[in-house]
């Protein structure tokens, strides 16, 4: 009989593995194969630990609120940004009569479960601590393991702290992978890119387990991460095992290749680079690094291996890649030899973490609040449609590029959201994303809101003068909303700074420089202002490198029942409340327009769950309120087209009507003949109707 490995417990969608599965069943009652594990500590993967952190601005109470986020929607735990997990240790609390393993266990004994989390059912009741340098959390709550499940019983022998062993073995699958690719490569230099201290003293253990002797290994380290502790401590708990460090900035890889090249003492050529942590800059200094023929070696699986392919190509260099891979036979056998190896060095960086725990996190957090600022806090995407999916992953796509891009769809559609895939996923997810709507920006003081100005730059300037947006969103993102309300005057100002990254303040003399990505987003295509002469055609064809197309709701209507659903439990959780949709409220949900699409949709949801009485929400409660909202908006539409105050006239309202639903066929179906047909109506009569209203 086969293992137990979690399938029964998949819950959307029915029949994929667990990994792949949006939801899991958290019932603590266990079943064949499985175990209950009580929690005590989760080691979260490190790229999805910095991207919670990141997200969260380093506020502890957001950081639970993500966490807990995460877990109640999806059953585990699985950032749906870096789509990783996490490790676990615990104490187990049953184990259900069949249990096969390969190791016994029992109730009593505590473990580290070597399983990713985004493979295992997860519930957590509290978080009481956060530790910022191993990327862990404290907890309460409970995990279901199941028989594939890897484990370890704690080694009495073993002196390591909880946290120290629990990273350990988060990294041990890939720890064991770079001994054997060494091996494979005859390496006898090495390079380790990264910065997390403990993390890069595996790797370089596994390396001398790898090579003997003579093994040289050059540690290069993220200045900016452990920019609060001194080089000096740095050095000291990496000595001897690494035998030279480097403290550079990955963000500027060929600058710092050039000087890096000049300070290295050991000559030999670098047989494997091994990069720790997915860093913006790690995969291009590997490949400049790295000699022809030489192997590159990624320990995360969210890496950014495809530049490293393409920047190998640039340089014409012949580099063997390796991924990494979880599970390799011995693994956990060689972990623990390097443990018992490292044991007093990683109990050293231990020691080192808590003695600057207490101000080093919130110099970082105070450093970091302000660039996520802007930000997006809710970066759930929740959609269901083959439409929205098919553009999810394009934006995913684009996200890795550091270009321009514009979103473009109708009011309410979600471009904000989109915003917020493109920030969480880029290589600026760490800096500010400032959002600006153009619209509320007055004409005489656009110019000052965009630059800056000096003091004394005008009457009621600041006494200290005051930074613009591009300087507040330097290295970041800034996102100009309805940028089509902009002058020509200030549209040509936007587009300098674009070419040039360069720009005065009002009143000012020096040249500021800036590095920030634009994305901006308008109701009316760009394309079609620029046709109208109301949008300047070199502006647009700067900003124009990727343009996003978000469909409106009615076009991904699948969306429609799945951010219904979504919209009741937030207001329920918001009132106390128990409410739900029937199946024919969904259906009325389902065949309406939605004219103001998800914003729309959210508005009506909201009301609904507040006007109805029971706890169940009607086809009947729809429709009234539907009905409602149709005739409020009618009415203001009619009364603003018209400029009418009291009387309406039958006709003007008929024939402006039957314009907009010919208008909006033809734009959906492309041809008269298709828009005869959705309407209902003969090709003949559609086409003399199209030329009535000139369209």
């Amino acid at each position: 009989m086969e293992r137990e490995f979690g399938l029964g417990r998949v819950l959307e969608p029915k029949g994929v593995f667990p990994p792949i599965a949006w939801r899991l069943d958290t019932d603590r009652k266990i079943r064949r194969g499985e175990a209950r594990i009580r929690l005590e500590l989760i080691n979260i993967e490190w790229d999805s630990f910095q991207q919670i952190c990141s997200s969260s601005g380093y506020a502890e109470d957001k950081i639970r609120a993500r966490i807990f986020d995460i877990v109640e929607k999806r059953g585990k735990l699985q950032n749906p940004f870096t789509r990783s997990g996490g490790v676990l240790m615990g104490t187990v609390e049953e184990v259900s009569p069949d249990f096969d393993a390969g190791v016994a266990i029992q109730p009593g004994d505590r473990i580290y479960c070597l399983t990713s989390l985004t493979s295992l059912p997860l519930h957590i009741d509290e978080i009481t601590e956060i530790d910022f340098d191993y990327g862990q959390i404290r907890c309460s709550g409970y995990g279901i393991i199941f028989e594939t499940s890897p484990v370890y019983r704690p080694h009495r022998l073993l002196n390591l702290s909880d946290k120290a062993m629990l990273a350990a073995f988060d990294e041990s699958g890939s720890i064991y992978g770079s001994y054997i690719a060494a091996q494979e490569q005859d390496c006898r230099t090495v390079a380790i890119l990264g910065n997390n201290l403990h993390t890069m003293l595996l790797y370089a253990a596994s390396m001398r387990e790898a090579i003997g002797p003579e093994y040289q290994v050059i540690g290069i380290v993220d200045d900016y991460y452990n920019d609060n502790i001194s080089r000096e401590e740095i050095v000291r708990v990496l000595t001897p095992l690494i035998k030279e460090i480097h403290f550079v900035n990955f963000s500027e890889p060929v600058k710092t290749y050039e000087t890096l090249k000049q300070d290295l003492k050991i000559r030999s050529p670098i047989d494997m680079v091994i990069v720790t942590d997915d860093i913006a800059g790690t995969e291009t200094m590997a490949v400049e690094l790295v000699k022809n023929r030489g192997a590159i070696y990624f320990t995360s699986f969210d890496s950014n291996y495809n530049i490293a392919a393409l920047c190998a190509e640039a340089l014409g260099k012949m580099v063997i890649s390796y991924a990494f891979d979880q599970f390799i036979d011995g693994f956990l056998d060689f972990s623990r030899q390097i443990l018992y190896v490292l044991a007093p060095k990683l109990e050293e960086i231990d020691g080192m973490y808590r003695s600057y725990s207490g101000s080093r996190h919130q110099v970082q957090s105070r450093a970091k609040s302000r660039a996520v600022e802007n930000a997006g806090r809710d970066d759930g995407f929740i959609y269901q449609d083959i439409v929205t999916r098919n553009m999810v992953e394009d934006v995913l796509n684009i996200a890795h590029y550091d270009c321009n891009v514009i979103i473009q769809g109708e009011t309410g559609v979600g471009k904000e959201k989109v915003l917020e895939l493109i920030h969480q996923n880029s290589e600026r997810c760490a800096k500010p994303c400032v959002r600006i709507n153009c619209a509320t920006i007055q004409e005489n003081l656009a110019e000052s809101e965009f630059f800056g100005y000096e003091s004394g730059a005008f009457t009621g300037a600041q006494a200290g003068g005051k930074a613009g947006y591009f300087e507040a969103a330097n290295e970041g993102i800034l996102f100009l909303d309805e940028i089509g309300t902009l002058s020509m005057n200030m549209q040509s100002k936007l587009l300098r700074v674009l070419q040039e990254n360069q720009f005065y303040r009002v009143g000012g003399t020096k040249q500021i420089s800036v590095n920030v990505r634009v994305i901006c987003a308008n109701n009316v295509p760009l394309r079609q202002l620029v046709d109208q002469g109301k949008f300047r055609e070199d502006l647009y064809y700067r900003l124009n490198i990727c343009t996003i197309e978000v469909p409106p709701l009615r076009e991904r209507r699948a969306d429609i029942l799945v951010m219904a659903e979504f919209f009741v439990e937030k207001c329920n959780k918001r009132y106390g409340t128990a409410k739900e949709l029937s199946p024919g409220a969904l259906n009325r949900l389902y065949d309406y327009y939605w004219p103001g699409n998800v914003r729309e949709l959210e508005n009506v949801v909201h009301r609904l769950v507040i006007s109805t009485r029971g706890n169940v929400i009607g086809d009947e409660d729809v429709d009234a309120l539907l009905n409602e909202s149709a005739y409020g908006d009618l009415v203001r539409s009619i009364r603003k087209t018209y400029d009418r105050n009291d009387r309406l006239d039958f006709h003007q309202i008929m024939e402006q009507q039957e314009k907009r639903l010919i208008e909006y066929a033809l734009k959906k179906e492309k041809t008269t003949r298709k828009a005869a047909d959705l309407l209902g109506l003969p090709q003949t009569t559609l086409a003399r109707k199209k030329l009535k209203y000139g369209l």
